[in-house]
């Protein structure tokens, strides 16, 4: 922990608050992409997700960290 300018101990940063969700094709593709999983593998989903122009920063995201995935 750090200290302020009182000499206390600074509490840890927030957590930035997460932007709104504004890009509904991206949402919609990612969300095909999943369902598809169980039928299609995981393979298919990040195929799907590059040929339709999903960042990969994003796609790897949602693939491989299912528990980051924004749910708005």
């Amino acid at each position: 922990m750090m200290m302020n300018d009182t000499g206390e101990l600074a509490s840890a940063p927030a957590t930035a608050p997460r932007r709104q969700r504004t890009d509904n094709r991206t949402r919609d593709l990612v969300n095909q992409a999943i369902a598809s999983i169980p039928t299609l593998g995981l393979q298919r989903a990040a195929e799907f997700l590059a040929t339709m122009n999903v960042p990969a920063e994003i796609a790897v995201r949602v693939l491989v960290y299912p528990n980051r995935r924004r749910l708005n």
